[in-house]
Order: C-alpha cells, then structure tokens, then sequence
C-alpha cells in the first residue's frame, strides 16, 4: 500500500503517519521525491483497508499496490534510483538515471601482482568499478574456490590504489560481516538469487548490493528477490542480467536482454548487464554488451584477465585487457547517443 503526503505537509505531519504506521504494527518505507513524498506500507493489505489511513492529518491518498513486489516497484518510486558506490572521501561511482557502471576485473582473485596488473588496465580503458572474487562458488568441490580475506585485502589494496570503488561477491550470511570491511558494494551470485537468509543479512548493511539473477528465475523472482533486501531498509540495490538456462549450448547461458527494458517497465532499480557469465564467449560479449546499453541497461559487467589461460576460474571468457580498451571505446561512443554518462 501507498500513501500519497499532501504537498507542503510538515514534518511533524509526516512523522505522525510513519508513527501511526508503527503502532498498527506495519514497516513504513518513505520516498521523498523532488515534488512528492509517498510512504510505502508493507503488510497484510487487508488488514490495512479496515484502518481509516485516509484521515490522519498531511495524507492526501492510500492507494494499493496490486504487485507483489512493494518497495521495487514503479507505483512506490516513479522516478529512477541512482545507486552511488563508493565510500565518503573516496571515488563514488553513480548507476542509474543516466550513470553508466562499467565493472570489470578478474573472475577470481589469484595474488596482488594479477589484480594490480588488471586494475591499472581497467582503469586506463574507462571502468569504473572493480571486480574480483574472493569466494567462489564452483560447480566443483575440487576447484579454486578463492582465497578468502586475503583475496579481500588485495582487492581493496587495488582499488585504492588505482582510485576504484571495488565489489565482491558474498555467499553466506556469516561471511557478510567481513566483505563489508572490505567492499564498496556486496555482490549476491546467481546461485543465491533465493538465499533468502542471506537476503536479509546484506539488506540490514547499508552499503550498496549487486543481485544477480538467477539460471532459472523469472524477472519476478529477480524483483521479489530484490524485495527481501529493500523490506530491510537497504534501499541501494543494482540487478543484474547475466543470462538464464535454455537449450541452446553453443552459449554458456541465454542472454536475456528483454529483461532490461522489462524490468524498467516495473521497477525504479537500475539493472546491468553481465555479457560474460551470459555468453562464456569471448567473442560475443563486445556485441552483447552494446545490445545491453543499446536495451537501456545501466551498466556492463565484464570479466578481465591479463593471461586468460592462466586463470584460475573462468578464463576461457576472460577478455584481454586490449580487447576491453576496444570495448570501451565502442561503449563511450554509444554513451554519447544515449545520452548517458561513464564517470
């Protein structure tokens, strides 16, 4: 449920309708737009319609929201979020409403003289944010599976050093804590899409979080799985697109870039797009990525290794720092004609 603020209502007023809210034992949420303040009410709607909300001093309407996903929604936040990553006093890179995210670096953390090499690259063509994991999840329990708060330290090193916000993924609640020393945005993998508990966790930490959809979700799964962060209080999440499970194997998943203009529809959240994990082809992710930005995506997500065939995790999707300096010049130039920006 919605409830519309009058114009030029008080602060007192506004403070009495979130008071009021509390007392009948629901979570407010309130957006204070340029021109509209709305409070968004999560709960039993039911119960809500046998409460005169209508007349309490400074509501101007109580409308139901008839999607299932409250706070995520377009009805709850007509204008589109800006997330900013970054901490006070450092860079603070901004993803939506016209901001491009351009995240790249290595699927996994292998050692500092790897990640310096990488970052120096990435930040010479024009990312904007760093990536690289520290905990992997791996089909394999035999496989590299990251190299924990070590690999943290020297993500963090990398991005100070080379003047990047850095983001990393989180798998487990337990593990929250400890990522949130480090990283500038909590990155939740496909496969923990629906990791509820872990859902909550990152959504009570006040730093921005990066949601991967799942290999078999719906785009409603993806906004509801989005809706157990916002329910929290942690307003600052960024999707992200990375391709779901189809039949087709030529590809390593299929790139579902109607998920970009059909989360727009429905929801203020900005959403990129992540052509490697979707394409697990090198040479496709140049052209995905400009479909993606051409589809409205606010951003590209794209996995970089200085020697691919080194890598411990993913490198046969890796592009070479050279082929993502020409990436990057394509997408500057397609910024321009969309009329958005790469800071």
């Amino acid at each position: 449920m919605i409830i519309v603020v009058r114009p030029h209502s008080t602060r007192e007023q506004i403070n009495h309708i979130l008071e009021r809210i509390a007392e009948l034992g629901f979570k407010p949420h309130i957006s204070e737009g340029e021109h509209r303040t709305i409070i968004g009410v999560i709960g039993d709607e039911n119960k809500l319609q046998a409460e005169p909300l209508a007349a309490i001093p400074g509501v101007e309407q109580v409308l139901p929201i008839m999607k299932a996903f409250k706070l995520a929604s377009r009805e709850f936040h007509a204008q589109d979020s800006v997330v900013e990553v970054g901490a006070p006093g450092r860079k603070r890179v901004r993803v939506g409403g016209g901001h491009l995210a351009m995240i790249a670096g290595p699927c996994a953390i292998e050692g500092a003289p790897v990640m310096d090499e990488i970052a120096g690259k990435v930040k010479a063509a024009g990312a904007n944010l760093l990536r690289g994991g520290a905990f992997k999840p791996r089909t394999s329990p035999y496989s590299f599976q990251g190299l924990g708060e070590d690999g943290l330290k020297i993500l963090r090193d990398a991005g100070e050093k080379h003047g990047m916000p850095v983001v990393t993924e989180v798998m487990d609640p337990r593990q929250v804590d400890l990522v949130n020393r480090y990283a500038d945005m909590l990155q939740i993998g496909a496969r923990n899409m629906q990791n509820f508990d872990l859902l909550r966790e990152v959504g009570q930490v006040r730093k921005p979080v990066l949601l991967k959809r799942g290999m078999s979700a719906t785009v409603k799964d993806l906004l509801m799985s989005a809706e157990y962060i916002l329910s929290e209080g942690n307003l600052q999440v960024v999707l992200c697109e990375r391709g779901v499970r189809s039949f087709e194997d030529s590809t390593r998943n299929m790139m579902d870039l109607s998920a970009v203009p059909n989360v727009k529809g429905q929801s203020h959240l900005p959403i990129i797009a992540d052509p490697s994990h979707a394409t697990g082809r090198p040479d496709l992710i140049p052209a995905m990525a400009r479909a993606a930005v051409a589809a409205g995506a606010d951003g590209v997500h794209v996995e970089v290794h200085s020697c691919p065939e080194k890598a411990l995790s993913d490198g046969p999707q890796a592009l070479l720092p050279t082929q993502y300096a020409a990436l990057m010049k394509e997408l500057r130039r397609l910024a321009e004609v969309m009329e958005k920006t790469i800071s």
